[in-house]
């Protein structure tokens, strides 16, 4: 069986807006009732995944969820009519398109018992976020139905928080090697909440069946939370041997990287200075919330988003780093400002999973063709843009569910409707 890393991109769904919903997400914050676009968001999520196939990986795509969440509002004894406005705004959200949430996955050469473990995010410290994982889940149950190679669990009792595989980091001399599993909790930030629990982490480290010698519990920086990191992969992000990271990323730096020195062979730590690029430079370019892959022409590549250009602290670095031939050897630029503008670069969009595609529901395992065909049904479907105080209004309703009708039909996945 061939091991590849696949990259699942969440499609930014037809309800993508600025609510401004996420606690110590400071692009979230600052766009609240920003005028969105959802068709130009989903066409440049789609364009990335085009650009990850060029360079030669592997690419599978996530469906937006069914919006408004009518049976969450149900729950809460209210109705989309009748909910005041900021729960209306918690029911619409768009934000399982950042796929870096769906779950947390251990690949089969890391478990006890030679599968692939993945585990539903309960993302239970936002309200707009916690009520996703149902839906999530039976996306993950269909993907990855082939229970010979794969297991899908339930998500972590909200008790302690899980927020995914924005938290989580594996290291490994290559995808299909046995890795070590760095699993990053936060205790506070300041004003803002820490959303990864360790005991979270240690218990899908416990279902997942890793090796204790090889999982490694890192506690963030409460100076990365509270300058707005609220994710670890805004700060940080792991490929192979390479650990790619900004000075301030840590609170127990030195301990973390003499530990994957020792368990990881060819281990490469790519430390980013503070004194030439700034927390808030790296934090509003998202120059570590990029995915950081390996092609098959084996160049160790980072894909930015456009703001990393933009920005002269981060862009300088870059180039010094490859004109030095540094563990990064290529840098490619996207554009995915509408994922920007609410908190999520390029790797908030995609969850790793390293499987045989083969293995894989193929409903999910993207090619240009059916970028192609999802496209022309965005183009179509995806209203242009709205602003926020037209939430509840029932033409965008009925525009918003007929569009991802009409999505799950192009892909013959009408059984999530």
């Amino acid at each position: 069986m061939a091991l590849v890393e696949i990259n699942f991109d969440g499609i930014v769904g037809p309800s993508h807006n600025y609510a401004g919903l996420s606690l110590g997400n400071l692009a979230s914050t600052r766009n609240a009732g920003h005028v969105s676009q959802p068709r130009a968001a989903a066409l440049q999520g789609l364009d990335k995944m085009r650009a990850n196939l060029a360079l030669g990986l592997a690419q599978g795509l996530f469906v937006p969820h069914p919006r408004p969440h009518h049976a969450w509002l149900g729950a809460l004894g209210t109705s989309y009519a009748d909910a005041d406005p900021g729960l209306a705004a918690n029911a619409m959200s768009a934000s399982a398109m950042w796929a870096a949430n769906a779950a947390t996955v251990s690949p089969a050469p890391d478990t006890r018992d030679g599968k692939c473990h993945l585990t539903v995010a309960n993302l239970k410290t936002m309200p707009h976020r916690s009520h996703e994982w149902p839906a999530t889940l039976a996306q993950l149950r269909l993907a990855f139905a082939d229970a010979v190679h794969f297991a899908v669990h339930d998500p972590v009792p909200p008790a302690f928080g899980d927020e995914g595989a924005a938290n989580h980091m594996r290291l490994a001399p290559g995808h299909g090697e046995p890795g070590v599993e760095v699993f990053v909790y936060g205790v506070t930030g300041g004003p803002f909440p820490a959303r990864q629990h360790v005991e979270a982490s240690r218990a899908i480290a416990r279902l997942h069946g890793l090796d204790p010698e090889r999982t490694l519990f890192a506690p963030q920086s409460e100076d990365a939370i509270a300058a707005g990191a609220f994710h670890n992969d805004v700060v940080a992000v792991a490929n192979g041997p390479v650990l790619f990271a900004h000075e301030q990323a840590f609170a127990e730096r030195d301990a973390l990287v003499a530990a994957c020195q020792r368990l990881v062979p060819g281990f490469e730590f790519v430390e980013v200075p503070a004194a030439d690029v700034p927390l808030p430079d790296a934090i509003s370019s998202y120059l570590f919330n990029a995915q950081l892959v390996t092609p098959p022409d084996g160049q160790t590549t980072l894909v930015v988003p456009e703001e990393a250009r933009e920005t002269a602290s981060v862009w300088g670095w870059l180039q010094r780093h490859l004109a030095g031939n540094g563990a990064i050897r290529r840098v490619e630029v996207v554009d995915v400002r509408q994922s920007m503008a609410n908190g999520g670069g390029p790797a908030c969009l995609r969850l790793r999973v390293v499987a045989d595609p083969a293995t894989v529901d193929p409903r999910f395992i993207a090619d240009p063709a059916k970028l192609d065909q999802l496209a022309e049904v965005v183009a179509r479907c995806w209203p242009e843009e709205f602003h926020n105080d037209d939430l509840q209004a029932p033409a965008l309703i009925a525009d918003i569910e007929r569009a991802r009708t009409a999505l799950l039909e192009a892909l013959d996945l009408t059984e999530l409707a």
